[in-house]
């Protein structure tokens, strides 16, 4: 297939997974508040920072509050990662791809693109009503989009590279959500802070879709301990890294002309299998999970290196 249909690829799953990953955040985070009291450090600002993207949001805004930042994560054209911007690049990915995949998949993106379009204003994410429908709209939508492509779609070479996409946004992404963790396991944290961390960490796995897994497979009450080494350790808990990163090695490994990607791949997993999060502090938890994200960064450049930038020279 040529370089630039597998970029394509690579990148409407990336964005695709971008969008649900936002959708999921904002939505769990609204239960959270809801279900804290005032006072407990755990504002809208966070969903800010866990995409580090501060200064991009106090260009536009003053004050952190849960209109400004809804209205920047969800439906801000101006700023490349809200949820209407990913989704608008998913749309014209998938547009210029329409060969490679099914006509559903295809029509499922355009018509998820149009309901966002047709609510893309402020009543749409400032009432909390039409919000939650917004965003039940958009994680169901994505979830038929999974769906069709794992039932309709060969698993050849193109699904493989959406694969790939697709784990390296989920791993990167859930690298973020848990730096909340650095929060919950602040020596600073207030004593209202340590008396809730129960609700903070189930609400960790809720984002992550993975609390039913977690009950399953842990058998334990949920403390950040077990949560962190679940989501980051699990090889079997689709969207835990240690998940990611196996499925990107089945991906790569079945992939022509991977280079020297299988033995990279393998120095990441073993990576992210040594940590151990019951010996780490507040702080070192923060680098690792920091030096984590860079190294999907590196990956990624990698991956665009081998196959997108030198295949088109």
């Amino acid at each position: 297939m040529l370089s630039r249909s597998a970029e394509r690829l690579y990148w409407l799953a990336r964005y695709l997974e971008r969008t649900e990953n936002i959708a999921r955040l904002v939505s769990v985070h609204m239960n959270l508040l809801m279900d804290l009291p005032n006072g407990v450090e755990m504002g809208w600002l966070q969903l800010v920072r866990i995409n580090a993207s501060e200064p991009q949001f106090y260009e536009k805004h003053k004050v952190a509050n849960e209109r400004n930042v809804t209205r920047f994560l969800l439906i801000d054209k101006t700023y490349p990662g809200s949820l209407f911007s990913s989704l608008s690049a998913a749309r014209e990915n998938i547009r210029t791809s329409r060969d490679l995949l099914p006509d559903e998949a295809w029509e499922q993106v355009n018509e998820m693109y149009l309901f966002v379009k047709n609510h893309n204003h402020i009543d749409s994410v400032y009432n909390r009503s039409n919000r939650v429908l917004l965003l039940n709209e958009i994680l169901k939508g994505c979830q038929r989009f999974t769906g069709l492509l794992s039932g309709y779609m060969s698993h050849n070479h193109p699904y493989r590279f959406i694969r790939l996409g697709k784990n390296i946004e989920r791993a990167d992404m859930t690298s973020r959500i848990l730096d909340l963790a650095s929060l919950l396991l602040a020596e600073s944290r207030s004593d209202e802070m340590r008396q809730y961390e129960t609700i903070l960490w189930v609400n960790i796995l809720k984002a992550l879709n993975a609390q039913l897994m977690y009950r399953q497979h842990v058998r334990s009450s949920v403390n950040g301990d077990d949560v962190l080494n679940f989501l980051l350790l699990n090889t079997n808990l689709p969207r835990s890294v240690g998940c990611c990163i196996a499925e990107m090695a089945d991906c790569i490994n079945a992939l022509p002309n991977n280079d020297a990607l299988p033995e990279e791949l393998a120095k990441l997993e073993a990576y992210v299998q040594a940590i151990d999060t019951r010996r780490t502090t507040q702080i070192q938890l923060r680098e690792i999970l920091d030096d984590l994200q860079n190294k999907l960064g590196g990956l990624h450049d990698r991956i665009s290196n081998n196959w997108f930038l030198q295949a088109a020279e």
